[in-house]
């Protein structure tokens, strides 16, 4: 694999993810990046500017060797959205998987609904909800758009709609969430919950 100042694809056990951009809606308070780190595992994934669909492509290599391919850095992948469809468009036309990791966001950001564009190329998704309420995703995740809370909610009871696999995290261990509401919120949308424990990283 070239050696570039940017990792654009990084492999994870059977897995290629691919990071599409360092910009995020939200700051949150317990990611890597926000304490002097923009490490996984072994790889380093600043991002200076967002790449193109064409240099991502470049890097995919034969899809048969990997289980899915992740769209998944330090930044929230839907805010690179035309890179991220197109990319995904590629891979299932090569016979890949394809999984989203999200802030679920999305929505807001964009001012529309993405889940119909997402339908055509994204097999599952990964949601990160990682509060109970409003006031504990403010204080944990820091968002940076007014209403961020409410829209996360809908946009993961909307997902189940359009893809066939949703899975909706929350770290276990975050002071005040209540792990179990969390659970309650996500498994009454029809999505797969999973915690997570704080500071376990990829």
């Amino acid at each position: 694999m070239p050696h570039t100042a940017a990792t654009l694809v990084y492999d994870i056990r059977n897995s290629r993810y691919l990071n599409i951009t360092g910009r995020c809606t939200l700051r949150c308070q317990f990611c890597p990046k926000h304490n002097g780190s923009k490490q996984v595992h072994q790889y380093q994934l600043d991002l200076k500017r967002q790449p193109s669909a064409s240099e991502v492509i470049a890097l995919l290599g034969d899809t048969a060797q990997f289980d899915e391919y992740v769209f998944c850095g330090y930044g929230e992948p839907t805010l690179n959205l035309a890179t991220l469809l197109c990319v995904a468009k590629e891979i299932k036309a090569r016979g890949g998987k394809v999984r989203v990791n999200t802030d679920g966001l999305g929505n807001l950001f964009h001012k529309r609904n993405i889940l119909p564009e997402l339908a055509h190329c994204v097999d599952s998704l990964s949601i990160s909800l990682n509060a109970d309420t409003a006031d504990n995703y403010q204080m944990h995740c820091r968002p940076k758009l007014t209403g961020s809370y409410a829209a996360v909610l809908e946009f993961i009871t909307l997902a189940p709609r359009y893809i066939a696999s949703v899975q909706v995290s929350a770290i276990n261990g975050l002071s005040g969430v209540n792990i179990d509401a969390c659970r309650q919120i996500v498994e009454s949308a029809g999505a797969t919950f999973k915690q997570r424990e704080l500071n376990i990283v990829g």
